[in-house]
């Protein structure tokens, strides 16, 4: 249910409110039944009326007042956060969706990962961030890098890797063919070389390497129209080349609607593409549309089967 301090147990509550929008499943919730009783109190809503189970693996934490970070709560949704991923590996789950955490509270609690994606990183290097909607999807080639060490990054084979498994965790189990669109590092996709090399001599080897295995591959196009090209095209993804690139021009088209999906998993992995707006918790004024969107696209894509298993 992600950080107590946000707004992630009052969306995930209200989505669970929200029966008829959901796909019919069993729901655990991970986390602390005191502050579900409270999150449920403040909604006015009927606990009988909310139909889930509640794992509570460590009920010792001293959580800390709404609408700031602190390292309790960042302690405890890390602690429900990993008792979700321990139990999707083991089978006892199909799919995990996972409410806003603070990746500063995590950093107060000692907690070294930046974030959900981070942490998964650590297990399965292949993960990799992407976010879908039915306006726009997004795949990030590097997610919560500073910006000099997401240029670092952008090496020929590197990419080619990248675009090979996207290709082949999507492409393998889905009904229709992804089409993937690369957005250029620089201005212009580098003008020809004038605004720079990197286009030249590693993102365009790389789309060419991967167009001659047979991936439907194109671009490199300038970063400032490759998401128009996607846009309202539910058979296109982007690859941005860095978290920005492609962030802006999604969160401003599918703020609402957007799910976050964490591909190249054993198992299945989303969560709202939002954060933990500390700003408005505890004020029951959180939209749990993207909440609700993220529990029916993991059931879809459990229902797909569109998970990894490496060759």
């Amino acid at each position: 249910m992600g950080d107590p301090g946000g707004i992630g147990p009052e969306v995930t509550l209200k989505a669970l409110l929200q029966e008829r929008a959901l796909p019919k499943a069993k729901y655990i919730l991970f986390g602390s039944r005191k502050v579900i009783v409270s999150e449920i109190k403040g909604l006015k809503a009927e606990k009988d009326n909310i139909i889930f189970s509640v794992q509570e693996p460590d009920p010792s934490f001293k959580l800390q007042v709404k609408g700031r970070p602190c390292k309790e709560n960042g302690k405890a949704s890390f602690c429900w956060f990993k008792a979700g991923v321990r139990a999707a590996e083991s089978g006892k789950i199909q799919a995990l969706v996972t409410a806003p955490i603070s990746k500063h509270s995590w950093n107060l609690g000692g907690i070294k990962w930046r974030g959900h994606t981070d942490y998964l990183n650590n297990t399965y290097s292949e993960a990799i961030m992407s976010f879908f909607s039915d306006k726009l999807k997004v795949a990030l080639f590097s997610h919560h890098l500073p910006l000099k060490e997401a240029i670092e990054k952008i090496e020929q084979k590197a990419l080619q890797d990248f675009f090979l498994l996207l290709n082949r965790v999507l492409n393998k189990f889905s009904k229709i063919t992804y089409q993937f669109f690369v957005a250029g590092l620089n201005p212009h996709a580098g003008e020809e070389g004038l605004l720079g090399t990197e286009e030249i001599e590693k993102i365009i080897p790389a789309i060419k390497y991967c167009q001659s295995k047979g991936v439907p591959i194109s671009g490199p196009f300038p970063p400032d129209i490759v998401c128009r090209k996607a846009l309202n095209e539910p058979q296109k993804i982007v690859i941005a080349l860095y978290h920005d690139q492609g962030l802006i021009a999604f969160k401003l088209s599918a703020f609402d609607e957007g799910v976050n999906v964490t591909l190249g998993l054993p198992f299945i992995r989303t969560s709202p593409d939002h954060g933990t707006a500390f700003d408005i918790a505890g004020r029951g004024l959180a939209d749990p549309k993207s909440m609700i969107e993220a529990i029916k696209m993991a059931v879809k894509f459990n229902a797909e089967k569109i998970i990894h298993r490496k060759p």
